[in-house]
Formats: C-alpha cells, sequence, structure tokens
C-alpha cells in the first residue's frame, strides 16, 4: 500500500473555483456548489483523488495507489464530472461525488456502455434503451474523514450538500429522469447485520423489472429470504425501526450513506450487491432512483434554493497571494 500524496496548493485549488463551474449555494452549512472535470480543474481533481483515497482507506476499501484516480475520472474525451462540496470558511473541499450523463459515456465496440457500474452489473435491454438515455450514474460518493470525525454543523450536512448538488444538476437537465450508481459495505461489516440490511433493501425497493442485476452475486436470494420475515406486514418506519434495532445488536450502525438513499424515495429499486475486486474487495449495492419521486419537502427545498441562489456566485472567500504559507497549505 502507497503512501497517500500530500495536499494539494490550496491557492491552486481556489483558483479553478470559477464562476462558470458554480452550481449553487447549500441551504444548510453555508456550504458552495460546484461541478468541474480534470480538463478544467486538475488542481481540484487531483485532490479529490487524494481525499477519495484517505477517506475510502480509512474505512477499509481504497485503491492502495498514492491517489484514487482512475481512467473514468481522467479520460480526455469522457471524463465524469466531479460534484464539489467546497467550505468557504475553512477554504477546503468537505465532500464529493463523481457524475456522468449516461447519453455521454463511452461505448464499447457492440455500443454498450462503459462505466464502472456495468463492470459489475449486467444492464438489461430494457434499462439500456429506456432508462439510460435519461439517467446520470453516480460513484465515488466521500466526506472528508475529519468532517466525519466531528459533530460539527458541517459534517452533519455533508450527505445532504451532496444531494443539493445532485439536484441542482437535475434540475439544470430536466431531459434527465434517473439516478444510477452503487452504495457501498465493507468486508469488515459484520455479516449478518449486512444480510438484514440487503434483505431489508430487497423487501423494500425491490427491482420487479430485473433491470440490472449482479455479474457475480455475493449474495443469493435465497440466503437473504430468511431475513424476510423480520419485515413482514410492517410499515416501512416501523421495519426501520426494526433493522436498526437488530443492526446494532450485531454491534453495527447502518451506514450513513444507505440511510440516506433508503429515505430519499420510496421508489428506489436495488438491484443485488456484488464484490469489487477493484477497489478493496468493498460490496456495492446497486441502486436506481426517479428524481421525481424523492421525498416531496426535501425536493422542495432543493429546487427553491437553486431558484433563489443558483447564480449568486461569490468565489472564494480569499485568494491568497503567491508565495504565503496559504499557498502551500
Amino acid at each position: 500500500m502507497k503512501e497517500i500524496i500530500s495536499p494539494v496548493s490550496r491557492y491552486a485549488i481556489i483558483s479553478e473555483l470559477k464562476a462558470e463551474a458554480f452550481l449553487n449555494h447549500t441551504s444548510k452549512g453555508s456550504n458552495h456548489l460546484y461541478l468541474v472535470d480534470h480538463r478544467n480543474a486538475p488542481n481540484i481533481v487531483r485532490e479529490i483523488g487524494r481525499l477519495r483515497e484517505e477517506a475510502f482507506r480509512t474505512a477499509g476499501g481504497g485503491t492502495g495507489k498514492e491517489l484514487d484516480l482512475d481512467q473514468y475520472d481522467l479520460s480526455e474525451n469522457h471524463p465524469y464530472q466531479q460534484l464539489v462540496v467546497w467550505d468557504p470558511e475553512d477554504q477546503e473541499i468537505l465532500a464529493g461525488y463523481r457524475l456522468q450523463r449516461c447519453i455521454d459515456g463511452e461505448r464499447d465496440e457492440d455500443g454498450r456502455l462503459k462505466s464502472p457500474t456495468s463492470k459489475l452489473f449486467e444492464l438489461s435491454d430494457k434499462m439500456v434503451e429506456e432508462f439510460l438515455p435519461v439517467t446520470i450514474e453516480l460513484g465515488r460518493s466521500f466526506v472528508q474523514p475529519k468532517y466525519q470525525r466531528t459533530a460539527a454543523r458541517k459534517g452533519l450536512f455533508a450527505l445532504d450538500n451532496l444531494w443539493e448538488g445532485l439536484a441542482s444538476v437535475m434540475i439544470q437537465s430536466p431531459e434527465l429522469e434517473y439516478m444510477f450508481g452503487k452504495v457501498t459495505m465493507y468486508p469488515h461489516y459484520e455479516r449478518e447485520a449486512r444480510n438484514i440490511i440487503l434483505a431489508f433493501m430487497r423487501y423494500f425497493f425491490p427491482d420487479p423489472d430485473q433491470l440490472v442485476r449482479p455479474r457475480t452475486p455475493l449474495v443469493t436470494e435465497e440466503e437473504l429470504s430468511p431475513y424476510f420475515n423480520l419485515f413482514n406486514g410492517l410499515a416501512y418506519k416501523q421495519a426501520h425501526k426494526v433493522l436498526s434495532q437488530e443492526v446494532k445488536k450485531r454491534g453495527e450502525t447502518i451506514p450513513p450513506l444507505i440511510n440516506s438513499y433508503m429515505s430519499l424515495s420510496t421508489t428506489m429499486r436495488s438491484f443485488g450487491t456484488s464484490e469489487n475486486p477493484f477497489f478493496g474487495s468493498v460490496e456495492e449495492t446497486g441502486i436506481l432512483i426517479r428524481f421525481e419521486d424523492i421525498d416531496p419537502a426535501r425536493k422542495e427545498r432543493y429546487i427553491k434554493n437553486y431558484q433563489e441562489h443558483s447564480s449568486e456566485y461569490e468565489g472564494p472567500l480569499y485568494i491568497p497571494s503567491t508565495g504565503s504559507n496559504a499557498e502551500k497549505a
């Protein structure tokens, strides 16, 4: 395992936070949202690679390399965009997500989408023909570790800030309808607690049309079916309480991103779980969310905030002078 690179110059990062990359102010946490790629913000993307590797390695995954950037981040013709949550007070990247419109993605010789998710999951013809043209693919969400370790409001709102950034992208492109990606669990997570969570997702967020399936399923339907009895006859909120209790009995908590996804939309689809040998053997569950169906109160807040503040680019709080200590930070 290699040593992670040193932080990128703060001056270099701030100099790339330009008006054309600005998305919005967050409605919680007083942060700023930007959308960049490696061609217009190479220093920001390099810092994202550093922070991602740090965050995922801390949690038990990661690439083991100096930073987490791959061919999808660095493609010359089809680079994934990077959603950045910028903390203007501390002047650093708080969290991030990468994304790409599936219709813009690179294709193989058969015309099939080449993407991180399609490496692990097989997409049906219906998914490819009807859903992908109006879908963005998401991946590599992270919150900087130091914000995870604190109860400060910046850390508490990090996931909501990411959702607000994704909502801004969807609002800008009304032809987009779906968000497609993966949620991650780690090999050290207690096995039965994991299976109970996966059973809950399968029970409440099924894929009736068989749109997507793991190429190599990590857990079979037969292995999950005994846990369905925990939730039979229960409404979602009551079943979620049971889920939390059962996971807690086994010394675990529901991973925050999974909890966040499940609270976002009642019509979310889950697609089973596959081990990712390319990323520390983490366990990834495919999901699909329709933007129109996300929690109405949250969606209304995101839309209202976008309409009121998306044009209010203020630039960075300050730009350190060349040669100052801040430049080296």
